[in-house]
């Protein structure tokens, strides 16, 4: 036998598994968001000159690295079938409460931890509500998105807090660089790769999915369901009070006003990414790659110069999209 023929199948197998290999990729919400994200990054790498320098990108990375840690909560909250309108709120509650602390003499570390524990029974209060009266997570984080915001201007009577006084080593957090590579992206890291591995391998965050899937099954497996839908809530408030904390560590200022819409960013990157607001689907990595997109789509209409006011409708039009082939998607299935 010729030795060409010999390898000839060899070579055929592997020229046919490629294509496979990239249509397969292709097919799952990842490797699209991928293929979107490299045209449009290419795209703008022509359209602007300044879209590829270091600055650029810096920016564009702490952008979503912060919403970014609030996404992963997100996420693992409408997988369980829920969802939270008031991490927005959080975020700032964490801040003011934080803040007001350390402004009283309370040590910042302290005050912090105390922000987010204040989110995360502010969680916790909502999980009770929805798991122990029956409410819809809808209705319920709405009313919280009002009582926490309410809060926020309680705390701080309406002024923003000066925190320019906060210790280097807090400001580290926020501010800080490790290699050049600032802090802010390498706890984003963390809890993004720590998130991803838990909800693809952990047990109980199978359950998540489990319960999100079918909740009469879960109930009948021996799931606790109302526990699952408890702690996701818990666990969507804490990194959203988490998130808080870093945004005062780099901004210096606890202003009562601050996160307000941040909740359409963060709930559109997970849908984006394939989390079905019917419950039982998703992954971090696709929010990651959600909040990811946004945040490029974001840069690129300010490099272009579009107005404002068209980049909230754009980005209104991009969650609509992201819904209706969700939906789309659910009812062929």
């Amino acid at each position: 036998m010729d030795r060409d023929e010999t390898l000839t199948p060899g070579s055929g197998t592997l020229r046919g598994a490629v294509p496979r290999a990239v249509a397969r990729l292709l097919r799952m919400r990842e490797g699209m968001l991928l293929l979107i994200i490299a045209v449009l990054f290419v795209g703008m790498s022509f359209a602007s000159p300044h879209f590829l320098t270091w600055g650029n990108m810096r920016a564009i990375l702490m952008s979503f690295s912060t919403e970014g840690i609030v996404v992963v909560g997100m996420t693992i909250l409408i997988i369980v079938g829920g969802i939270d309108l008031s991490v927005g709120a959080a975020m700032c509650l964490a801040m003011v409460v934080a803040g007001k602390l350390f402004l009283v003499g309370m040590n910042p570390w302290l005050a912090g931890l105390i922000g987010v524990g204040a989110t995360g029974l502010a969680g916790f209060v909502m999980g009770l509500f929805v798991t122990g009266i029956g409410l819809g997570f809808f209705i319920t984080s709405l009313a919280f998105l009002g009582l926490l915001r309410g809060l926020c201007f309680i705390v701080t009577e309406g002024t923003p807090l000066s925190l320019f006084t906060l210790p280097p080593s807090f400001k580290f957090i926020g501010q800080g660089n490790v290699y050049g590579v600032p802090v802010v992206i390498l706890i984003f890291l963390v809890v993004a790769v720590v998130g991803d591995f838990l909800v693809r391998n952990a047990t109980v965050f199978r359950r998540v999915i489990y319960v999100g899937s079918n909740e009469n099954a879960a109930n009948y497996s021996g799931i606790n369901v109302r526990r699952v839908r408890l702690w996701t809530t818990v666990l969507c408030s804490s990194l959203a009070g988490f998130a808080g904390i870093i945004f005062m560590s780099r901004l210096g200022v606890a202003t009562p006003t601050f996160g307000i819409g941040s909740e359409l960013n963060i709930i559109a990157a997970a849908v984006i990414g394939g989390a079905s607001l019917s419950g039982g689907k998703g992954s971090v990595l696709g929010a990651i790659l959600g909040i990811g997109l946004l945040s490029l789509v974001t840069s690129s209409m300010i490099l272009l110069n579009i107005s404002i006011f068209w980049q909230e409708t754009i980005r209104g039009l991009i969650l609509l999209a992201a819904v209706s082939v969700d939906h789309l998607v659910n009812r062929h299935r």
